[in-house]
């Protein structure tokens, strides 16, 4: 059985999320609560496999909640499920380590699916929110007024890439993160796409991703995505 805690402070999607997910044979809900410290004390006492949850609650926002859960129980996973797709809220969730995101559009079979996938511990995205990353990563040139406007740079010292990627492998992962195919990015490199796959195939080793949407969410929380 999947174990599942919701948070969400609105009664009535709490109790049809309690209901929708108690149709699933291979699913129990354990907890609902309606704020992130309440879901914060619900993973340490069930410790559950997933919550689903809400951004927007008073008090410990779901942002915070999912750090903290993330950090404390790092075996629980966390489906974001909001009513809002800001970029910055997207962002905030995947840095905090979220797995899944989805808005409240959703329907059953989605939910259902992103709770299975992130049990086993494979990313979920909806097409929506993955359409927001991917523009995030290549939003436009910044115009002439935003040039004008824009301060001087900066120099920083190079930061070591994390697990033990590679400056070429780390190139890959913000290009994947962008929306590139394989193809596409040996185009982009000026390499052959066999090339590529293997370049893929180690920063997947190394990164412990499993498919491309937990490479996008890899990529944001480390900032790789240029």
């Amino acid at each position: 059985m999947i174990r599942v805690v919701v948070a969400d402070d609105q009664t009535v999607v709490r109790e049809g999320l309690e209901v929708l997910l108690g149709l699933l044979d291979d699913v129990e809900v354990v907890g609902t609560s309606g704020d992130g410290d309440g879901a914060v004390e619900l993973v340490a006492a069930h410790d559950p496999d997933v919550v689903l949850m809400d951004l927007r609650m008073p008090g410990c926002d779901g942002v915070t909640a999912t750090a903290r859960i993330r950090a404390a129980h790092p075996r629980t996973r966390v489906v974001v499920l909001t009513t809002y797709a800001d970029d910055a809220d997207i962002l905030g969730a995947m840095r905090a380590g979220a797995l899944g995101y989805l808005t409240k559009d959703a329907g059953r079979a989605q939910i259902a699916q992103a709770v299975r996938a992130a049990a086993a511990g494979q990313s979920f995205l909806d097409p929506v929110v993955h359409a927001k990353l991917v523009a995030a990563a290549t939003g436009p040139a910044a115009g002439p007024a935003a040039t004008r406007e824009a301060p001087a740079p900066v120099v920083q010292t190079p930061q070591p890439l994390p697990d033990g990627l590679t400056a070429r492998e780390a190139e890959v992962l913000g290009l994947i993160a962008a929306g590139l195919s394989n193809r596409e990015i040996a185009k982009r490199l000026f390499v052959t796409e066999v090339t590529v796959k293997s370049h893929v195939n180690r920063l997947f080793a190394k990164t412990g991703v499993r498919d491309r949407a937990q490479a996008v969410r890899y990529a944001f929380q480390h900032g790789l995505t240029g």
